[in-house]
């Protein structure tokens, strides 16, 4: 294992500068409201296409006409591209962090991105009041064709899950990464 060789800068830096949280809950938050946003957005432009996918929770029975491949890709893409704006946004509002490797400041992106990402899943899962008790219960007097809906459904949020925290994660470090190549560019000045 080799060490990195620190930089005059990081080598000099004032002891109080990583004393402070690094965690930027602003920019998460900010991330995570755009992100709801979109999911609004794409989910109202999928139902206007055809492609409506309640969950088969309490009080929603499905049909078979109700959920079908399509649909469950349009939840996919809702789900990626919302992540995708939340998780760009949490990378490009954060502060700017001094005197940190670069390797750190894109490990911090990555997690600014990922914690969008929860923050906007739990706020969609309590805003749309789902509980785990409910399809649990559901599944139990359901027919075999709704259950393999309800099964259909979860194996899509699940896979769009997934793949939208990737997509926050790597979409922050871009956007961080954007951030910095802008403040570098102005100081050059």
């Amino acid at each position: 294992m080799t060490d990195i060789p620190l930089t005059p800068q990081i080598a000099s830096a004032p002891i109080g500068d990583e004393d402070a949280s690094a965690v930027s809950w602003g920019a998460i938050a900010a991330g995570a409201v755009a992100a709801l946003a979109m999911t609004t957005v794409t989910a109202s432009l999928a139902a206007g296409l055809g492609y409506g996918f309640g969950g088969p929770w309490a009080g929603q029975r499905l049909t078979p006409d109700d959920f079908n491949p399509y649909a469950g890709a349009a939840m996919v893409t809702a789900q990626v591209l919302s992540a995708a704006l939340g998780g760009y946004l949490a990378g490009r509002l954060r502060t700017k962090w001094k005197y940190v490797h670069d390797h750190e400041v894109f490990f911090r992106d990555t997690a600014h991105g990922l914690l969008a990402w929860a923050l906007a899943t739990i706020a969609m899962v309590a805003l749309g009041g789902l509980t785990l008790a409910h399809p649990a219960a559901d599944a139990v007097v359901a027919t075999p064709r709704e259950a393999d809906l309800a099964a259909q459904f979860a194996f899509f949020l699940g896979t769009g899950l997934l793949l939208s925290a990737f997509t926050a994660a790597v979409a922050a470090a871009i956007g961080g990464g954007r951030r910095d190549d802008m403040h570098a560019e102005y100081r050059k000045r």
